[in-house]
């Protein structure tokens, strides 16, 4: 079954006075359309729904090296058959589980990328690599489970051969910086379709990632879009899918009492509110089946349905995984994402409603503008009352122990990158940063080390950037250009010594890639070509170059 679906929808849920009250139509005209199926006619159950018998026992056996292999492999045919087929032979002798896979499922390849021929200079070899790295899924083949996208995007490379939510704006910096303004423009449309879709934008298009979303960076996809062309009616056409995405983090507000929590939203006891990370699902990740698992084994005190919460929970933050949710900052079977209120994702929320109040004022909408900006200046408030660490930067909370984080993170710098900030605060924020978290490589990620990815000695393109666009807004441009450059050495010598722009790097002054967490360091990579292309834009250098 095929329709002809809108763009865009044309009637917005407008959030007024009362938080989710349906109030007003928007007469946005749809843009474009185009010939599509509809979700409920193919989309496909994920795999641990699909044939939980088998998915289980290629996970427990680990029959492949990366839990994520066999979630993305894609059924030669109908689900139903090859469960059938499974439990019809599994316990005869000579059963062979792993020939079985390989008979009925074809393995989803990894997006490679080539090594750039000698003499070619960094700025070259990332524009080179955008087609290499572009996937186009109008359709996808039944049963797989990769969810279709009209239009085609960048997806961030190795094991990451699907779109992902936040890796996306970072990536698409660096398309502007390279002229690719039709396929900036593509995901942006990808990313309202997924809003109008399914609700929200999923972690990744995988139907396995339907329970979670990632980082609220979809308020600043459109800001780029809007600023690139100068043209302030982005803003009012892409208004239904901000207020759609607002709805679904801000799900249970209405009702929630001092004290308490529901699914995204926080009320603190003074009534202040703010947001968490949280996942519609307390299993096991499907692409992490046994990591979790042998994680909540460990804490056997515990119901395993919270501590997988929590892990889902973490990895809708985009920081899986850290210290900044482990109980003991050391240990991630001490996971406890969902009572943390995190400083990065209240700053999105806060830049989020601004937005939308900038989009209701353009469309002479001045009751939706009032609301939306009440929000982010009661937000901006409760930040500044409860997400302040008087030693000199915004921190973390943990609701359940009514306790402030002392924990100096990168995360700290949100606050300047979404203009929440005040200025002195902004000022001492710097100053603890440029103190505790500059290293030769660039901005450290936290000062714990403890084998988690998102930890020392690592540091991540992303949150580069954020620390140096939030501190030139600031007016501290100074260790802004210190970070940047110091960022811009380490990618630019690894990629002299490997040819190659990798995931996430050691930020030490070591000239090689990061390392921890619960696969191995990927090669692409979206987010950080896209940093690397905003940076050398701002801090022109000299180039290296491929070497034999």
């Amino acid at each position: 079954m095929t329709i002809a679906l809108p763009l865009r929808q044309t009637c917005s849920v407008f959030l007024s006075c009362s938080l989710l009250a349906l109030t007003a139509c928007t007469s946005t005209p749809p843009q474009a359309t185009w010939s599509y199926q509809t979700a409920s006619s193919r989309q496909a159950i994920p795999p641990d729904q699909a044939y939980p018998e088998l998915f289980q026992a290629v996970q427990q056996q680990w029959v492949f090296d990366d839990q994520k292999h066999f979630v993305d492999a894609l059924p030669l045919r109908d689900p139903a058959r090859i469960r059938a087929d499974y439990l019809a032979q599994r316990d005869r002798s000579g059963f062979d589980l792993k020939r079985f896979v390989d008979e009925n499922f074809q393995p989803s390849a990894p997006a490679e990328t080539r090594k750039p021929t000698t003499g070619t200079d960094l700025r070259e070899h990332i524009n080179n690599l955008w087609p290499a790295l572009t996937r186009h899924y109008e359709q996808v083949p039944a049963y797989s489970s990769m969810l279709p996208l009209p239009y085609p995007y960048v997806v961030p490379g190795g094991r990451f051969r699907e779109l992902y939510y936040w890796d996306s704006y970072f990536t698409m910096l660096g398309l502007m910086e390279s002229g690719e303004e039709e396929r900036t423009r593509h995901m942006l449309d990808d990313f309202a379709y997924l809003i109008d879709t399914y609700g929200h934008i999923p972690n990744g298009n995988r139907t396995y990632y339907l329970s979670r979303s990632q980082p609220p960076f979809f308020s600043f996809m459109v800001e780029l879009e809007a600023q690139a062309k100068g043209d302030n009616e982005i803003y009012r056409r892409y208004l239904p899918q901000m207020q759609k995405e607002y709805a679904y983090w801000m799900e249970g507000a209405q009702t929630l009492k001092p004290g308490e929590a529901a699914k995204h939203v926080v009320r603190l006891a003074d009534g202040s509110l703010f947001n968490r990370y949280w996942d519609a699902s307390d299993t096991p990740r499907q692409e992490s089946y046994m990591q979790d698992r042998e994680t909540a084994s460990k804490v056997p005190d515990r119901p395993a349905s919270e501590v997988y919460r929590d892990l889902r929970a973490g990895a809708e933050s985009g920081w899986d995984y850290t210290s900044r949710w482990l109980g003991d900052r050391k240990n991630l079977a001490t996971i406890r994402t969902t009572a943390i209120v995190p400083i990065d994702l209240n700053s999105l929320m806060y830049h989020l409603e601004a937005t939308i109040a900038l989009a209701c004022q353009k469309s002479a909408m001045p009751r939706c503008t009032q609301s939306y900006q009440a929000r982010a200046n009661q937000r901006q408030q409760a930040i500044e009352r409860h997400l302040w660490n008087s030693a000199g930067y915004y921190a973390d909370y943990d609701w359940q122990k009514n306790q402030l984080s002392d924990q100096i993170t990168a995360a700290t710098l949100y606050p300047l990158f979404a203009g929440v900030a005040s200025p002195e605060r902004a000022r001492q924020t710097a100053a603890t940063v440029e103190t505790h978290l500059v290293k030769s490589g660039g901005l450290a990620t936290t000062q714990v080390q403890n084998g988690q990815q998102w930890d020392k000695p690592n540091g991540w393109a992303p949150l580069q950037w954020i620390a140096v666009d939030g501190l030139r807004r600031y007016g501290h441009d100074s260790l802004a250009r210190t970070i940047g450059e110091n960022f811009l050495h380490q990618v630019q010598a690894l990629f002299q010594k490997e040819h190659k722009l990798v995931e996430k790097y050691d930020v030490e002054g070591t000239s090689q890639g990061g390392g921890g967490g619960e696969y191995a360091l990927q090669d692409g990579f979206g987010w950080t070509n896209g940093v690397t292309l905003k940076l050398l834009d701002l801090y022109p250098q000299k180039e290296s170059t491929s070497q034999p």
